[in-house]
């Protein structure tokens, strides 16, 4: 009990404690207001506070400011309205995990904590916060929340929301990103404006209808995108990718995409299922691929007008005529198949193939490559494609072996 922990820590602090407003204990747990108030005298709680599953509908934890350890509510059916008008900063994880009743959050100084993670919070619609300024990791998952004002970050190691399904907006002030940012299955008319990002590690998106990174500069690691409704995507300042891939599948109602400053992906580039876009000729600048290149769709035009080095296979299949297309970067395939070997790895381009959208993993179709060869290449074009878009791997050497 809370009691029992809490005050053979104050009995031995005694009156310096008293005086310097410090409270010292491993875990204590809360069941009460009254035991929330005992901690009122405490300007910082070294340790970690839990909120007990029988803490009542209500718990205000106004007085301290600090608390160093975690601050927990986990499997509570109880509590609705969690608050502090004093807590300015949490030295661990700020957690709520399965506090199915909890509609109020008002925690109005809270402007640092080391994580965020609040998941499994159905009934959370109305929070207050400092704004938080600073937090290496935040993850919204399963609330009811159609609103993010509170998070003011600039930076982070990782931000994920996922299975918000009343957030119909997101407008960040996130800056860079050196873990992961994960995006889906949030609201069915999400609104994602990242306009101040200019460099992240990871991104995985879905589920999205309108997604802005205007300033965005540069991916470290992989850029994907699957089943999002936008119509329109717009990297207008993306250079390159550091380690990782960029791919875009099964985005339906995608009819444009602009990479104007694009010039190398250090991975594979992966455009399959996206059933609207019928041209590929959106990276006018884009020089080098270090992975592979695999594209799937109903594509009546494939061009890539500055690209001189892939180091993987090159795969393209169209349910429309590309003939043209195929013609054209034929050009570049690898010397062994009558090209100037821009391409290393096996050249593959055929048209008017009813599956096309249907073949949308990391494997090459069974189709006969550009000049109707149907040997070992075509094994080998599947090996590279799934070790350059999934596994992050380049295929140097390749076109030495063909």
């Amino acid at each position: 009990m809370f009691v029992k922990q809490l005050l053979p820590a104050l009995a031995a602090i005694g009156s310096v404690a008293a005086q310097s407003g410090t409270c010292t204990v491993s875990t204590t747990t809360v069941n009460s207001q009254a035991e929330a108030t005992k901690l009122a005298s405490c300007r910082t709680v070294k340790g970690t506070v839990v909120i007990g599953s029988e803490s009542g509908a209500t718990i205000d934890l106004s007085g301290p400011e600090e608390i160093t350890g975690d601050l927990i509510v986990r499997n509570n059916s109880q509590l609705a309205t969690f608050s502090s008008s004093s807590v300015q900063k949490i030295g661990g994880n700020f957690k709520l995990e399965e506090a199915t009743f909890l509609t109020s959050l008002q925690f109005p100084e809270l402007t640092e904590a080391r994580s965020i993670e609040w998941v499994s919070v159905t009934l959370l619609n109305t929070v207050s916060l400092g704004p938080l300024t600073k937090a290496d990791n935040v993850r919204l998952s399963d609330t009811f929340l159609d609103t993010l004002d509170g998070f003011a970050l600039s930076s982070a190691k990782s931000f994920k929301l996922d299975n918000n399904r009343r957030l119909s907006e997101y407008k960040s002030k996130l800056t860079q990103v050196s873990g992961e940012l994960i995006i889906q299955a949030n609201g069915l008319d999400l609104d994602v404006d990242l306009s101040d990002l200019i460099w992240i590690a990871n991104m995985e998106v879905a589920n999205v209808t309108q997604f802005s990174v205007p300033a965005l500069k540069v991916v470290n690691g992989s850029a994907r995108f699957d089943s999002n409704l936008f119509e329109s995507f717009s990297a207008p300042n993306l250079t390159h990718t550091e380690t990782g891939d960029i791919s875009f599948v099964g985005n339906g109602f995608l009819q444009n995409m602009t990479f104007p400053k694009l010039t190398e992906i250090a991975g594979g580039l992966l455009i399959a299922n996206n059933t609207g876009l019928d041209r590929v000729t959106f990276f006018p600048k884009l020089t080098k691929v270090s992975g592979a290149i695999k594209l799937r769709g109903n594509f009546t035009e494939v061009g890539f007008p500055e690209l001189n080095i892939v180091r993987g296979a090159f795969d393209v299949s169209s349910t429309a005529n590309i003939e043209k297309s195929c013609d054209k970067l034929k050009e570049s395939a690898p010397r062994s198949q009558g090209g100037d070997g821009t391409i290393e790895g096996v050249f593959t381009c055929t048209s008017d193939n009813d599956k096309a959208n249907e073949d949308t993993d990391g494997s090459t179709s069974d189709s006969g490559d550009i000049d109707g060869s149907d040997d070992d290449e075509n094994g080998a074009a599947g090996l590279v494609l799934n070790a350059a878009l999934f596994g992050l791997v380049a295929v140097a050497g390749l076109a030495s072996a063909l």
